[in-house]
This record gives C-alpha cells, sequence and structure tokens, in this order.
C-alpha cells in the first residue's frame, strides 16, 4: 500500500540552522519525481533550491512562503506506493489522477541525503503536473508552522498563465510589498518582468492620497514603538552577527597610505590593448595581495583562541566584498596565489554574476583566509574595514583619482588610491602590517617589483 514519508528541512551545510520558504515549486496533489526542485528557500548565505529525495505524490506542505523554518523541521509530506500501485498513490493525494500516479510509481526515494544545491542535473526545472481539484488540499499544518499573515495583495483577474518572472529575488520584492504580478507588464524579452518593473508598479501604488489628519497618539504610547522595524535574519542577519563579533573579538588596528597608482593603470591599459581576454583592475590588485601575502604570512592566517595558537595558513583564499540586492556577500576566489591574472579575473566576474543573481552556494562564500575591499566603487577614498571574522586581515582600496603628486621631484597630476590595511593585532605588530601596506603600495606604484618574485 501507498506510503507516506515526511520531507524535513536539510542541513545545508556550512553552519546553517534555518531558511526562509521564498517560493513553493510544488502544490498539495502534484506528483515529484525522485530530487525534483520542491521549494526554493533563502538562507543567510545563498537563495537555494531544495530537491525532495523521494518520488510520489504531494500530500501536505509546511509553512507558507515568507515562513522561516529550523533544520530538521517538515517540508512536506510524499506518498510513495510501497508496491508501486498507482491508485494507491492517487487515494493518499485525492487530488492526483491515475495518470500522475503512474509517473512515480517507476521509482520512489534517490538514497541522496546532501542537499541544497540539487541532487541530479541542473537543467530547466521538470514540468509540474497541477491536481485536477484544487480543493483537494492538505490540513492546515500545525501551530508551530503556522505562516505569518502577508499583506493582502492587490486586486486582479484571474490569470490566463504563468507570470512571466524568472528572477526570485522580483518574485519576492512584489510578494513582500502585496504587490499581484499579474498586474505588472514586462518590460523584458517576451514580457518577462523586471525588477525595475516591479518597482515602478510599487511606486505608482504607492502615490499619496488625501487622508483624515491623524488622531494625536497619546501620552502612554512608548517611543520606543515608533518607526519601521527590519528583522535581523537572512543575509542582514548574518553580516551583523559576524561583524559584531569581529568587533568583540578582534583587536584590530588600521594603518593607511596614499600611492601613485598611474603605473599599475598604465600597464593594465597595455596588457588589455595586446589582445586576448580582458584583465580588470580587481585582478591586477588581487595579484598584488598573493604576492604580499607571500612575504608576511601573518597576515595570511587565524587565532585559535582555545589553544591559545596563531594558525599560519598554507593556501590563499581570496575574498571580495560584493555589494547585491540581498546585501552585502564575500564570495571566495579558492588557491588566489595559483592563479593568473586572467583566471582572478573570470572567477570574480563568475562569482559577482552569482551573487547577484542570488544563485550563489554556501561553498563559493567560506574559506577565506584573507579579504579584498574595493569600496572605490563607491566613489569613496578611504575606509576602515571591519576584519572578516575568523580572518586576520583585510585590505581596502578606494577610488583612483587625478590628484597633485610630487613625481620625480615635480608636482604633476596623477591617479592616486588610498590603501587601508585593517589587521588583527594578535597575529603581528605594526612593524609588519606596516610592511605588507608598503609593499602592496611599491607594487601598486612600480608594476615592475612583480617581477623580481615571479
Amino acid at each position: 500500500m501507498a506510503q507516506v514519508l515526511e520531507f524535513k528541512l536539510p542541513d545545508l551545510g556550512e553552519g546553517l540552522t534555518e531558511a526562509e520558504i521564498v517560493r513553493w515549486l510544488v502544490a498539495v496533489g502534484d506528483v515529484v519525481a525522485i530530487d525534483q526542485p520542491v521549494v526554493e528557500v533563502e538562507t543567510a548565505k545563498a537563495m537555494v533550491e531544495v530537491p525532495c529525495p523521494y518520488g510520489g505524490v504531494v500530500t501536505a506542505r509546511y509553512g507558507e512562503e515568507g515562513t522561516e523554518l529550523p533544520v530538521g523541521a517538515p517540508l512536506l509530506t510524499v506518498a510513495v506506493g510501497g508496491t508501486g500501485a498507482p491508485e494507491e498513490l492517487a487515494e493518499a493525494a485525492p487530488g492526483a489522477g491515475r495518470a500522475d500516479a503512474d509517473a512515480a510509481v517507476s521509482s520512489e526515494y534517490s538514497g541522496n541525503v546532501l542537499v541544497g544545491y540539487g541532487t541530479a542535473e541542473p537543467a530547466a526545472r521538470r514540468r509540474r503536473v497541477r491536481h485536477a481539484n484544487p480543493a483537494a488540499a492538505a490540513p492546515a499544518p500545525a501551530a508551530a508552522l503556522a505562516p505569518v499573515a502577508a499583506p493582502a495583495p492587490v486586486a486582479a483577474p484571474a490569470a490566463t498563465g504563468p507570470v512571466p518572472v524568472i528572477s526570485p529575488l522580483v518574485r519576492k520584492l512584489a510578494r513582500d510589498r502585496g504587490l499581484d504580478l499579474r498586474e505588472v507588464r514586462g518590460s523584458g524579452p517576451e514580457g518577462l518582468i523586471l525588477r525595475a518593473d516591479v518597482e515602478l508598479a510599487l511606486a505608482a501604488l504607492e502615490q499619496p492620497v488625501a487622508t483624515p489628519a491623524p488622531t494625536p497618539a497619546p501620552a502612554a504610547v512608548s517611543v520606543a514603538a515608533a518607526g519601521e522595524r527590519v528583522p535581523l535574519r537572512g543575509v542582514r542577519g548574518a553580516v551583523a552577527d559576524k561583524l559584531s563579533r569581529s568587533r568583540t573579538e578582534i583587536p584590530d588596528a588600521t594603518c593607511w597610505v596614499d600611492a601613485d597608482a598611474t603605473e599599475l593603470m598604465a600597464a593594465r591599459a597595455a596588457m588589455n590593448a595586446a589582445g586576448g581576454p580582458k584583465i580588470s583592475l580587481l585582478a591586477l590588485l588581487a595579484r598584488i595581495c598573493v604576492h604580499a601575502l607571500a612575504r608576511f604570512p601573518e597576515l595570511n592566517s587565524t587565532v585559535d583562541t582555545a589553544a591559545r595558537e596563531i594558525v599560519r595558513l598554507p593556501s590563499v583564499h581570496l575574498g571580495f566584498a560584493a555589494q547585491t540586492p540581498r546585501g552585502l556577500v564575500v564570495p571566495v576566489v579558492k588557491d588566489a596565489g595559483t592563479r593568473t591574472a586572467e583566471s582572478l579575473t573570470e572567477e570574480f566576474a563568475r562569482l559577482t554574476e552569482a551573487a547577484r543573481q542570488g544563485a550563489i552556494t554556501p561553498a563559493d562564500l567560506t574559506g577565506g583566509t584573507f579579504t579584498l575591499n574595493n569600496y572605490g566603487v563607491f566613489g569613496v577614498d578611504g575606509s576602515t574595514p571591519i576584519i572578516n571574522h575568523p580572518e586576520a586581515a583585510m585590505l581596502g582600496v578606494g577610488r583612483i583619482i587625478p590628484k597633485p603628486w610630487v613625481h620625480q621631484g615635480e608636482l604633476a597630476v596623477r591617479q592616486v588610491v588610498q590603501l587601508s590595511l585593517t589587521f588583527d593585532h594578535r597575529v603581528c605588530d605594526g612593524g609588519t602590517a606596516g610592511g605588507f601596506l608598503r609593499y602592496v603600495a611599491d607594487c601598486v606604484e612600480q608594476p615592475a617589483v612583480l617581477l623580481r618574485t615571479v
């Protein structure tokens, strides 16, 4: 006879303990195949699709979109045919027909337990088979998993087909603001709804309207209750926790220096003019960091507080700060010391795009040993970076702009950049940190310095 199996939110790895349901990919009564993605969740590190290891008919879902669930909490239940009888699957989920059940009985369980990135090939999402009777829905989940009431959506006519939206971030933005995507006209290819379309529709809905004068609030109302409250969870919560821990545990110090980047910019222009793949400025700065860390390995380390030991790390896994619609993330280029400038450029581009699309994996966001922060892209000159715990240092790079500079004994206009290094004072003293920063500045001013270390 058919057996109903419970699928729980799996351990997504990298120390993650909860995830927020962004979008359900199946409904009660749908037939699911083994390893088919059933729900899209957002963790503190990435947006991932969770595949179900069972093949059968969905009989219940737990948690609505926007609900945050801990690892191990029930996600859904699936009726699988213990004897392979389609009638049993259809009986377990009345909304599914015999043809749907036939598709599920050929196999029931994949055996895969590592979930988070998909246990099968990342091909286009399988076609969903919806049940014929929409009223056949599962009972409401337990009170512990009861969803938080969402804002009432804008009234809209019945949909005549799937809403042309690809990005889960666009869907989430619309859902959080109570916007019905069926009322939005997409400006992308074939009517694809873009983030700009949603923001434009929201702006139109939020036009001020005449309202009666508000009644004065009672004197007893607390001032602390006023204002918007934004939950510290997801990426914002993870960033808050990590930065707070860094400030609490690491006795950091910062030193900085201005450098003439004219020769570095000229070298990059010459490299790109020679043909072949283009080299990014970030890749050249990364190469400089790698060589500097080889000379000053104290800064490519971490502190084991329990053992009271400094652990110097053998490889450079270079993190770089990237601003995304979900907030600040720090993707990591593994084994940066073994990569060429071309390879670094390609990897920076790949990780940046994945982060902006919300498709970056937790593995790409962990394991860093040193971080490069190019805050110059925001049009600022200087900063005092906060160390990315448990690393020991971070190099900050400001914008490169023309400034008066004494060059070869004469005043000239040169391309100047401010470099700042924040370091853990437990792993080294100011002499080591200053030596590292001075070497980086020398390489920026005279890229030929690197030739002595290649």
